[in-house]
């Protein structure tokens, strides 16, 4: 299991932001081995995340080269460089049901 941490500035208002995500979810609940989706907001900064649970690197990296993460920044007007980080999951603290 592998968690996906992508962190952006967007140079929409919040509530543009939220409509697109909410409108967006859809997609995200179709693609093949995303367990779990969270979307952040730093209130600190007004950077917005993704918080992504992925299966398989492999299903990941199909995502990646997806028309769906390419529309990112579009849709979200994303100013500068978006960060990304992964973590390969070691054990989760709860069992999984």
């Amino acid at each position: 299991m592998f968690i996906q941490f992508v962190k952006l500035k967007s140079g929409l208002p919040e509530t543009e932001v939220q409509r697109i995500m909410k409108e967006r979810a859809a997609q995200f609940r179709a693609v093949p081995g995303l367990r779990q989706k969270y979307y952040c907001r730093d209130d600190k900064t007004g950077e917005y995340a993704g918080v992504y649970v992925w299966e398989s690197e492999e299903s990941m990296q199909v995502y990646l080269k997806s028309e769906l993460r390419r529309s990112i920044a579009e849709a979200y007007k994303v100013e500068g460089q978006p960060r990304v980080e992964l973590l390969e999951v070691l054990f989760p603290l709860r069992p999984e049901k």
